[in-house]
């Protein structure tokens, strides 16, 4: 089998047996996108806990990076030695790396342990995605691909609540132990059900370009954690480190420039929509990271609320955020007009921030979870709308680099951002901190100006004035945080300007589900990402009647479900009718019914077994059929080169799974 062949279908297998497959998917993509969110309702536990406040964005960011730059490797990885075996490699890195987390004994370790679990939730995100064109045919694909979007927003949504909960019930280090139960359960599942496949294509894989992309972005993000803090900004160390990052980075620019296959090709930046995309995302990935690890520290340490109860108050960011895209995504489909959505989402996002920044002491619950949902209404406009703008700017040659190269965008803005906002509170604290304990010569005051932080029964013991003044130090740290995050919002308010609107295609606008607007990672095959959008529009086919005269725009005077079964019969003459009726959900007397009327057509005889055979009147109704899908199908492509040997392949397989409703009885025209 080519990759080719992969991506545009796996076997159709009967629904329960890729239900159990799903299932073991399912479970890890839930654990993957659940760690980028669960640690932030439980970090202000681990630094009393462990210590080391100014070290709390490198929790998050240790995993944001380590999986940003994996994320373009796994899908060539999945191709050279199977989607399967690499799949079971990235589960078993990621638990070990779980382990490590919940047997931390300080910050450092724990650090190192999350950029262990994030080596091998990159690998999760994007091969759970590839591994279900292993199982499922393209006429299912879109559906199934679409549960995945469905778990990765709703784990998004549920990570905080989930880490508040576990952190408050049992132990912090109970977030990391969770995933070892649900692994070993999802390893067992795959290894017994997902078959083994790899591509006969020789793949080549960028090493020295996500090489020097990972030490850029690390290099950036060591300096901005370390500096002000560490190490004066203007050490050798600091500036160290900034010159490495411009060095590498400039380095993989001139390597993308001449690799066969980039990570990110400099083509791409040549057009406008993608280069503004991608500017967007970067910022909008910076403030919902940085929100959501600070709104937490606010939430507890300020206003004294539980984990679980700090979890519960980051809904609304969230479900703000779920509303709007959802929204927006139905409202473009309707109308094909996307460009209003980032102008409107990155306003709302500077006005959200900037009521944000207002938070102080004695700002009540009600008002923090008013301020952030504000902000998540702004997001919501915005996420989805980024991966549309740039599916629909691109050749068919590039959908796959681009659309994987909007996501790594955003998730290179959730690291380097979590960094900035993390240093630039560190540094804030310190100074406000020194300001309000000058003269103080208590331990604990010491402690608490050097920017490690006080732990919870520390501020207990300060006397109240003394408290008081290390929460207005606290909020007024934090406020200019997110007075930093509106101003770069605001950029993104600038830039949104220029984002180009063309006319949507159709198999742009199939991209509306809430996995779009958390941009799921995806493989970087043009053909992968066709197939998943095509598999959508197809999903549409009964309500948006795309081919509902199939049959008389052929000239075959035949029901749906004999139209179903003229196709599938060519293409194998030894089929078993009842077998193929279960796996494709259709009622084996609908099955039964359309083969009685194929025999009174004259369109099957019997051959020496026995069995139906298609006659030429047949082959020549079965042949005018998909000649017609495949015609319906080229229409939704518009725009991509129905000849490119992938795509044209695709089709030709698309254009053979006619599938009729199954609660259309036999005789009902189609």
């Amino acid at each position: 089998m080519t990759a080719a062949d992969a991506a545009v279908g796996g076997d159709a297998r009967p629904g329960q047996s890729v239900g159990v497959v799903f299932a073991g998917l399912m479970l890890v993509m839930l654990m993957a996108a659940l760690d980028q969110t669960i640690v932030a309702t439980a970090l202000p536990t681990i630094v009393g806990d462990l210590g080391g406040l100014n070290q709390l964005s490198w929790v998050v960011t240790a995993y944001l990076l380590a999986q940003t730059v994996v994320t373009p490797l796994y899908g060539k990885l999945g191709d050279m030695v199977g989607r399967k075996a690499v799949l079971q490699v990235g589960l078993v890195i990621f638990l070990i790396g779980s382990a490590l987390c919940g047997l931390a004994q300080n910050m450092t370790e724990l650090i190192l342990f999350r950029g262990l679990q994030g080596l091998g939730g990159g690998g999760l995100m994007v091969s759970t995605m590839a591994a279900i064109g292993d199982v499922v045919s393209p006429r299912d694909r879109g559906r199934y691909q679409g549960y995945f979007g469905a778990v990765f927003g709703v784990a998004s949504v549920l990570g905080p609540l989930l880490g508040g909960a576990l952190t408050s019930g049992v132990s912090w280090r109970a977030i990391f132990y969770v995933n070892l139960p649900i692994g070993v359960i999802a390893f067992g599942v795959l290894q017994a059900t997902l078959p083994s496949r790899k591509s006969d294509e020789h793949q080549h894989i960028d090493y020295l370009g996500a090489g020097l992309l990972a030490g850029a972005l690390a290099a950036l993000v060591l300096g901005c954690t370390w500096g002000g803090t560490t190490y004066p900004w203007g050490s050798g160390q600091i500036i160290g480190l900034f010159a490495a990052a411009i060095g590498l980075l400039i380095g993989f620019v001139f390597v993308e420039q001449r690799v066969r296959e980039a990570v990110l090709p400099p083509a791409l930046f040549r057009i406008r929509t993608f280069s503004v995309s991608s500017a967007i995302g970067l910022i909008v990935g910076f403030a919902l990271f940085g929100s959501i690890t600070y709104l937490s520290l606010y939430l507890q340490d300020v206003l004294g609320s539980s984990p679980t109860g700090a979890g519960l108050q980051t809904l609304p960011l969230m479900l703000g955020l779920l509303l709007t895209s959802i929204g927006s995504g139905q409202i473009i489909s309707r109308t094909g007009h996307y460009r209003a959505f980032p102008i409107v989402g990155t306003f709302i996002m500077v006005i959200g921030l900037v009521l944000l920044s207002r938070l102080g002491v004695h700002t009540s619950q009600a008002v923090a979870s008013a301020y952030m949902f504000v902000l998540g209404l702004g997001l919501g406009c915005v996420m989805q709308v980024l991966v549309l703008a740039v599916q629909n700017a691109v050749d068919y040659a590039q959908l796959g680099v681009a659309t994987s190269g909007a996501t790594l965008f955003r998730s290179i803005g959730g690291t380097v951002g979590t960094a900035v906002l993390g240093t630039i509170f560190n540094n804030r604290l310190d100074a406000n901190l020194r300001a309000a304990f000058a003269g103080h010569s208590n331990a604990a005051l010491r402690g608490a100006s050097s920017s490690s932080g006080l732990s919870k029964s520390q501020l207990q013991q300060l006397p109240p004035a003394l408290h008081l003044d290390y929460l207005h130090a606290f909020t007024n740290s934090l406020s200019t945080v997110f007075e930093v995050a509106a101003a770069i919002a605001a950029v993104a308010f600038l830039l949104s300007w220029l984002l180009p609107e063309t006319p949507l295609r159709e198999t742009a606008t199939a991209s509306n589900s809430v996995g779009e607007a958390f941009a799921t990672p995806r493989e970087v095959q043009s053909r992968a990402e066709a197939a998943r959008a095509l598999s959508v529009l197809i999903g549409r086919d009964k309500r948006r009647q795309l081919i509902a005269n199939l049959a008389a725009r052929a000239g075959v005077d035949l029901s749906p479900a004999a139209c179903w079964l003229i196709v599938h019969l060519q293409e194998n003459q030894a089929l078993d009718i009842a077998a193929t009726a279960r796996a494709f959900e259709i009622p084996e007397t609908v099955a039964a019914g359309a083969l009685d009327e194929l025999w009174t057509r004259a369109y099957v005889t019997s051959n020496d077994d026995g069995a139906p055979a298609v006659t030429e009147a047949g082959n020549d109704a079965a042949d005018r059929l998909v000649a017609e899908r495949r015609a319906s199908l080229e229409r939704l492509c518009e725009g991509w080169p129905a000849d490119h040997p992938d795509l044209a392949r695709l089709l030709t397989r698309l254009a053979r799974e006619i599938q009729p409703d199954p609660a259309v009885g036999v005789g009902a025209a189609t």
